[in-house]
């Protein structure tokens, strides 16, 4: 004799009209869930080097998946690439130095900064070989200078000469990818080059004891910003907020804990011994938005202006409108010092 249905449970199989009905509301609920999960990943392109050092550090404590948003970084090697690859569609953000949004946006802001991830006046080295008779910062006159031709080391490169005394006409610029300016200069190719870590490191290491000994002026501060899109940041507000309070976890534990970080710093990128400290220690950490981050913008306007980078009778725009600081001021209580 069959056995009776467990307390509570009913053994007759549902109508066919309910379990249609059922079946259609999981359907939604599945439907409604992976929507709900979609809005919370983000695609983020990030450039190699210290300055994205928060995101290798979120990504390695699980701070990402703590705060309920699924990241994917992609490497790219400039900021330049990261924005070219936002402008595509390919991600929903971008890190980059300010120089690059600014660049982007003379006409108009087509990019939205929400965060400055970090600064340094240090993040950018003009490396240059004693074998070519530089001494001093006047021997670069009439010498091959190679950087990268629309990032923030062009710009780094014309403060230096502006600071020394030095007419940009009165050098040799050659343009070359990132990675290939350490060989030209091993090569003899070029005599010097500008250029941000990791890649000054690796032109150092590549001249050995034939690096000139060049003073380090603070030209230039660059501020490494995380952008998106208007397109891009209506959707994905909540995602966005979650990956800054992710990056707030990572800024503490690099306070807290810098030689943790520089352990992460140094397997991302193939660091020697003392190399992601020295490098760490060049560099300002935090989430911000302040005023200095818009007059930086504003000046880098004028001067690709008085460079001709845009159409004769291009008025100087306000950078400030390419800054939305309230997923920040909201996330990261404090980090907003902007003057309106």
């Amino acid at each position: 004799m069959p056995s009776a249905p467990l307390a509570g449970l009913s053994s007759a199989r549902p109508s066919r009209p309910r379990a249609v009905a059922w079946r259609g509301l999981l359907a939604l609920a599945a439907v409604w869930l992976a929507g709900a999960a979609a809005a919370r990943e983000l695609e983020v392109a990030v450039a190699r080097g210290p300055v994205s050092l928060l995101f290798y550090v979120a990504e390695h404590g699980g701070h990402f998946a703590a705060e309920g948003v699924a990241v994917r970084l992609q490497d790219c090697g400039s900021g330049r690439e990261c924005i070219a690859r936002l402008a595509e569609g390919q991600v929903d953000a971008a890190t980059a130095a300010e120089f690059v949004v600014t660049l982007t946006g003379l006409d108009r802001p087509r990019h939205v900064v929400v965060a400055s991830v970090g600064s340094s006046v240090q993040q950018i080295k003009l490396v240059a070989r004693r074998s070519a008779g530089i001494a001093e910062p006047a021997d670069l006159r009439g010498k091959r200078v190679a950087t990268v031709d629309g990032t923030s080391a062009r710009y780094h490169l014309d403060r230096w000469l502006l600071y020394h005394g030095i007419d940009a006409a009165e050098v040799e610029l050659r343009t070359l990818a990132p990675e290939g300016l350490a060989g030209a200069l091993a090569r003899r190719e070029v005599d010097a080059v500008v250029i941000w870590e990791p890649h000054a490191a690796a032109a150092r290491k590549a001249l050995g004891d034939d690096v000139a000994a060049l003073p380090r002026p603070r030209v230039y501060t660059q501020h490494f910003v995380l952008a998106t899109t208007g397109a891009a940041l209506a959707p994905r507000r909540d995602a966005l907020a979650r990956l800054l309070r992710a990056l707030a976890r990572a800024e503490r534990l690099v306070a807290e804990q810098p030689a943790a970080a520089a352990v992460v710093l140094q397997a991302r990128l193939g660091l020697g011994p003392g190399e992601a400290e020295a490098q760490m220690a060049e560099h300002d950490h935090r989430l911000r938005l302040d005023q200095s981050l818009v007059t930086t913008m504003d000046s880098q306007a004028r001067w690709a202006l008085q460079s001709g980078l845009a159409p004769a009778g291009t008025r100087p725009p306000n950078m400030l409108r390419a800054i939305d600081a309230t997923l920040l001021r909201q996330t990261v209580p404090g980090a907003v010092g902007l003057v309106r």
